[in-house]
């Protein structure tokens, strides 16, 4: 994985200490892919890959946040939530499932999940969501302090999913939409397209380089229609995002 050349604005503890995150996967892989991205936010992660493990790093690590895979072998997500809520542990926890069907996601939300991301998911989508959460509920603090990203007339909102360019709706896709959001993290910034697949695609990237391209492509027929182009192309480098003209 490639570690991007710049952070979003840190977010941390309200009394500026780091934010403290467990990550739940019985995948190691994939719970070391999480890690890894939290710990460039500058966050404590610790990680477990059974739910007994998690339980027990949660007793003494205090998480402000736990991703949390509900498909595990012996104790569940669901279980181990169960019994961080019965032992009066009201950790923010954001739930992992492969799972898609509508009753699924209900089902982690009523036992006291705070959010969810189906699989596959990119870890930009994680970090967003986390960040999100962790402000939502008080438990940390940004330099995002607005969770409006604006470059010239052009913004996305973080929490609604919303983007407006010179006041107009754009509907985007989720896909299209985390990668205006990585291009809106790095103003003025060359990102290359390896970066944006690691940052964007990650968990469900298959191989193919030039969904960059395409997608980009989309972007920029929708976020360009009635302005002057934004998202800019530095040959054999990557792309970047300015105000436009």
């Amino acid at each position: 994985m490639t570690i991007p050349t710049s952070a979003p604005a840190p977010i941390t503890r309200p009394d500026g200490s780091p934010v403290r995150a467990l990550v739940v996967d019985d995948e190691p892989s994939l719970g070391e892919l999480i890690q890894m991205a939290l710990r460039y936010e500058g966050w404590q992660v610790e990680t477990a890959t059974d739910g007994a493990s998690a339980l027990n790093k949660a007793r003494t690590f205090h998480p402000d946040v736990v991703v949390l895979d509900i498909m595990m072998p012996g104790l569940d997500g669901l279980e181990v939530l169960k019994r961080l809520r019965a032992a009066g542990d009201d950790v923010a926890v954001l739930f992992l499932t492969a799972k898609d069907a509508v009753n699924d996601r209900v089902v982690g939300l009523t036992a006291g999940g705070d959010d969810y991301v189906t699989k596959p998911f990119s870890l930009e989508e994680v970090v967003a969501r986390l960040r999100s959460l962790l402000r939502r509920t008080g438990r940390a603090v940004s330099g995002y302090t607005d969770p409006v990203l604006r470059i010239g007339d052009l913004s996305l909102d973080e929490d609604s999913y919303e983007v407006t360019r010179a006041g107009k709706p754009i509907e985007l896709t989720a896909k299209e939409f985390e990668l205006l959001r990585y291009l809106m993290r790095n103003p003025r910034r060359v990102v290359s397209k390896l970066q944006i697949l690691d940052r964007v695609w990650s968990y469900d990237f298959e191989g193919r380089s030039s969904i960059v391209e395409i997608y980009i492509s989309y972007l920029r027929k929708k976020i360009e229609a009635d302005g002057p182009p934004m998202i800019h192309t530095v040959r054999g480098v990557g792309y970047l995002i300015k105000p436009g003209a």
